[in-house]
């Protein structure tokens, strides 16, 4: 490959042609197993289930050292304004520094604010954790909402539903993000206001989905007869905003910061963590920051052919941009991880889901998958049908942990051992010769193997990486998320595109203005037609 990332993107889908048979690469290569896996954090990853041989392996690395990687690395670390739409820097690394002294971004002391945050959250959790923590009619809080969508959301939600056997908070946690009213009315319905708090977060504190949840919640407080002091003490915010947190009714002292280096989808790691720290406990919490630090080590020291998230973003690079893929599964044989291709899906897709590159201009190349997936094995019996027959072809990450908490050993076996035998029939496949033999073994006539066997098959040749956490604990999961961070970066860098803004996401927000104007009433604008029949059904049905 030769000329520019341009050109170089272009030319992978020739070199795509000439991928060789992944059976046959295993076969021919008793040590491609070795060759095709690293290691970092104590997590492994195994790579060799897919199309690539030494040629386009190093087709592939020669594009990483010519991209931008390096450089807007190093000027990330050093607070460039990489995010160059908002002009922001990025910086979601420093907060899970263990060592935030000396940190300074346009003349402010970043490390003292930092450390400042990590105290008042801990405090928070103690005092939580303690019951001393009363209410306005004098009880110790029993329960927690957080108000947040997007990144101030889908973060602590995961992380608290993957951590779930670390929990040691008296303290119960609801979360609230979808505008739809059914989810407060629902979390408040078995809740006492006298006995529960309240965290707004939104670093605009503008959010309409978040801002009218916390509104119904407050409305619920005063219909129970809590007073302004009373809503003032119930709730907390960790918003940029301080003056909209203190017209809502929050004191500046409740108010945990948000920085405009730190984007939503990055901001697990701030106070939009709290969530996680309230149910694992301070000490576990900061053990999902250094897992998450030790990553990022990785990604700043380690040589490409050896680093991590390098690796796993040249793969999804070869089958997006050489394979014309469309889609990556992301299967984590885990119950406790099954929201972590929700995740994921803000991370990249709201990423690199861009059609121009950091100077505006259009991309001529696909950017970004769309990514899906749940738990194994539950979509064992749902869409791996389509992932083993279907002429799509979908790469998939399997994740698994090790070890676990639980006393089910036999049962976790049977897990780990559908996990590699889904990798291995993704990658070997079965034969109509394989097929035909299995249904004459079974006792059939050679007619009725003949006219079952062509739906037995399986093409094989689909790519799959296998990563293995030694167990799913709060230091390795930070450092899983780290991993996928770092992945999504990488992309963005060899696309040449902005992975920290999110423009895509606005338009949506401000058509529905009017559109909820007309629907209330409070005016009357004018739309396309079916927009137009919608909104008359929706008022017919009102009444």
């Amino acid at each position: 490959m030769s000329g520019s990332i341009n050109d170089r993107l272009s030319q992978l889908s020739a070199l795509a042609e000439q991928s060789s048979n992944m059976r046959d690469a295993f076969d021919n290569d008793a040590k491609r197993a070795q060759r095709y896996s690293v290691k970092a954090c104590d997590i492994t990853l195994d790579y060799a289930k897919n199309l690539i041989d030494e040629t386009s392996w190093q087709a592939l690395q020669q594009l990483a050292a010519d991209s931008k990687i390096s450089t807007l690395r190093q000027q990330m670390l050093q607070g460039a304004a990489i995010n160059n739409t908002e002009q922001r820097a990025v910086w979601h690394t420093r907060l899970r520094q263990q060592d935030v002294s000396g940190l300074v971004l346009d003349g402010e002391d970043i490390g003292q604010q930092i450390s400042d945050c990590r105290a008042r959250m801990a405090a928070l959790v103690d005092t939580l954790h303690q019951q001393q923590y009363l209410g306005y009619q004098g009880s110790a809080i029993t329960d927690l909402i957080w108000v947040g969508i997007g990144g101030s959301l889908l973060g602590p939600q995961m992380a608290v539903e993957a951590l779930t056997p670390y929990h040691c908070s008296p303290v119960k946690l609801h979360f609230a993000g979808n505008i739809d009213g059914a989810v407060v009315s629902d979390i408040v319905s078995g809740l006492n206001p006298a006995t529960t708090l309240v965290v707004v977060a939104s670093k605009s504190f503008g959010t309409e989905e978040t801002k009218q949840n916390a509104l119904a919640i407050r409305q619920w407080f005063t219909d129970h007869g809590a007073d302004k002091s009373a809503i003032a003490h119930h709730f907390w915010a960790t918003s940029s905003n301080i003056a909209a947190a203190a017209e809502f009714g929050i004191e500046q002292k409740n108010i945990l910061p948000m920085w405009d280096w730190v984007g939503g989808r990055y901001s697990l790691w701030s106070a939009i963590g709290l969530p996680v720290a309230l149910m694992i406990g301070n000490q576990n919490f900061q053990q999902l920051l250094a897992g998450a630090e030790a990553m990022d080590q990785h990604f700043f020291n380690a040589p490409f052919a050896e680093n991590m998230p390098v690796i796993m973003a040249l793969l999804g690079i070869w089958y997006i941009n050489g394979h014309h893929c469309q889609a990556q599964a992301l299967l984590p044989y885990s119950h406790y991880l099954r929201l972590l291709p929700s995740y994921v899906q803000q991370l990249d897709m709201e990423s690199n889901g861009k059609s121009v590159d950091r100077d505006g201009h259009a991309l001529p190349y696909a950017s970004a998958p769309v990514i899906w997936g749940d738990a194994g094995t539950n979509g064992q019996h749902a869409y791996h049908q389509l992932l083993h027959q279907s002429a799509l072809a979908v790469p998939a990450d399997f994740i698994l942990p090790l070890k676990v908490k639980h006393p089910l050993q036999d049962q976790h076996s049977r897990l780990a051992a559908h996990c590699f035998a889904q990798t291995q029939a993704l990658m070997q496949g079965k034969t109509l010769q394989e097929a035909t033999a299995e249904c004459l073994a079974s006792g059939m006539s050679e007619q009725q193997a003949k006219a079952l066997a062509p739906h037995k098959v399986s093409p094989g040749n689909k790519p799959s990486n296998t990563l293995l956490l030694p167990e799913l604990s709060p230091y390795y999961l930070g450092a899983l998320i780290a991993l996928y961070e770092h992945k999504v970066f990488c992309q963005g860098a060899i696309w040449q595109l902005n992975s920290f803004d999110q423009w895509g996401v606005e338009l949506g927000k401000q058509l529905s203005g009017p559109i909820y104007q007309t629907l209330t009433g409070n005016d009357s604008h004018t739309f396309d037609s079916s927009t137009t029949a919608l909104i008359k059904t929706f008022l017919a049905a009102q009444h």
